[in-house]
């Protein structure tokens, strides 16, 4: 078993367009009935704002792969100076179930979350082709910092502006030096709300927040699931999830939308209606798309099995035989 973390990612390298490329690779496999995902349970304990999710999943296709991601997310751990989430990824050998790879890496849940934005970004700029990008962030962790690589590498010289907002500040020295020139940092979401193309919300909030209906004709990336107040998204008709099943709970603003004003299954797209079927078409230009993915595992374990490989590859990473694993030590 090959054991990698955030430094081995790093190594390996981070390619925006070759991972969006894996996501709708697995889009379409998945279309085509060669993945596998059951519903993910949240196991809780104590304080029920803690939780951790089992997700398991076997990709076919181009990219077999099988495994189970297991993240422990405690909202609570910025008080301890701890990450918000651990993220762990075993791999298995979808011939034999033979365990390949342990991966201990928050960076790689950041890179499948963003690529799957990504995805949706592409379908976006090739639907409304916009010459020009306002993009606004909200939440500046770890989340909300890799959405704005892989839009200022997607859209290039299209990306004119960025606006960012965080509770907490932000220090301009962390905005990356080649988009640092066009970013305005902001002492109020509105600001950023108002006047972005692409809007994305990666935070941690406690509670809903945004109260407005949304700019006309934007994109908006609901990265955290719980950020828009009902009403203010209630008459979007371009909703798009990954997954019914699995965002339609766990209190997301697709699920407050479904209690609160009836959205169906049949009222929303999937994400593989918009990469397989050109879903966007369906909608004037006017209409914001309003995009709620709540993480799909096959995405993980694709992704991960994409670097894994990479790791055997280049030599990368520590093989634990190698460490006395194995071996009665």
């Amino acid at each position: 078993m090959l054991y990698l973390h955030d430094g081995h990612i790093r190594e390996i390298g981070i390619d925006w367009r070759n991972l969006t490329g894996i996501i709708e690779d697995i889009v379409r496999i998945k279309e085509e009935g060669d993945c596998v995902h059951p519903l993910k349970p949240y196991l809780r304990f104590r304080d029920p704002a803690n939780r951790i999710i089992a997700m398991p999943a076997f990709v076919g296709g181009s990219r077999p792969m099988s495994g189970i991601k297991w993240i422990a997310s405690f909202p609570h751990n910025s008080r301890l100076g701890l990450p918000r989430a651990h993220n762990t990824i075993i791999l298995n050998d979808p011939a034999t179930g033979a365990p390949l790879a342990f991966f201990h890496s928050g960076l790689l849940n950041g890179l499948r979350t963003a690529a799957v934005s990504g995805v949706m970004l592409n379908a976006y700029m090739a639907a409304r082709q916009p010459a020009q990008v306002r993009l606004g962030i909200i939440g500046w962790g770890p989340i909300g910092r890799l959405h704005l690589e892989m839009c200022a590498d997607l859209l290039g010289e299209k990306l004119r502006q960025v606006s960012l907002y965080d509770l907490k500040g932000i220090d301009p020295g962390t905005v990356p030096a080649s988009v640092r020139a066009i970013t305005d940092i902001a002492d109020d979401w509105r600001l950023v709300y108002r006047n972005s193309v692409v809007f994305a919300t990666c935070t941690v909030s406690a509670e809903r927040y945004i109260d407005e209906a949304p700019p006309v004709g934007a994109l908006l990336l609901g990265v955290s699931l719980r950020d828009y107040k009902p009403e203010s998204v209630a008459k979007v008709k371009a909703i798009v999830v990954d997954d019914w099943r699995e965002v339609c709970r766990e209190n997301t603003d697709v699920e407050q939308l479904h209690l609160r004003y009836g959205l169906q299954e049949s009222d929303v797209r999937t994400l593989t209606d918009i990469v397989c079927r050109d879903g966007l078409a369906d909608y004037a230009a006017e209409e914001p798309v309003y995009f709620n993915p709540m993480g799909l595992a096959i995405f993980d374990i694709g992704v991960a099995g994409y670097y894994w490989r990479e790791a055997v590859r280049l030599g990368k990473g520590i093989r634990l035989e190698d460490a006395g694993i194995g071996r009665g030590q």
